[in-house]
């Protein structure tokens, strides 16, 4: 006789328990298969909470990557880590372009009106050569 698994609710310690095994890349799991394995039901409220616990548990400092073409996963290295936020500095990068052509204003000065300074990019390196 098997017992059926009680759906638990979408919460930080149900997410994080999930992805616990699920360390490195090859070991990702899709947002909707995620929900699923913790809720035990497809929702897309449930994904758009997901996502809202996944930022929560980043600002908090676990190391949660993500990709479109792995899920989401644990780091299981220093540099699988390090290609995570190297995807989301570009897509802050992206949010940031759209900014700076919505209000018509040049990157480099956006950056002085948030108070960020300018990260050195490849464009740069080429220009000193």
């Amino acid at each position: 006789m098997q017992l059926a698994l009680l759906p638990q609710e979408l919460s930080p310690e149900a997410v994080l328990a999930e992805l616990q095994g699920r360390r490195g890349a090859v070991n990702g799991i899709t947002a909707r298969d995620l929900v699923h394995a913790v809720t035990q039901r497809f929702n897309t409220a449930d994904e758009r909470r997901l996502r809202q616990i996944i930022e929560k548990l980043r600002r908090d400092g676990h190391p949660i990557c993500a990709h479109p073409a792995n899920g989401y996963h644990l780091a299981a290295s220093a540099e699988e880590l390090d290609r995570c936020c190297e995807y989301l500095t570009g897509r802050a990068m992206t949010s940031l372009q759209q900014v700076c052509a919505m209000k018509r204003v040049a990157l480099p000065d956006l950056y002085g009106q948030l108070g960020l300074t300018k990260p050195i990019t490849d464009e740069d390196t080429n220009d000193e050569r």
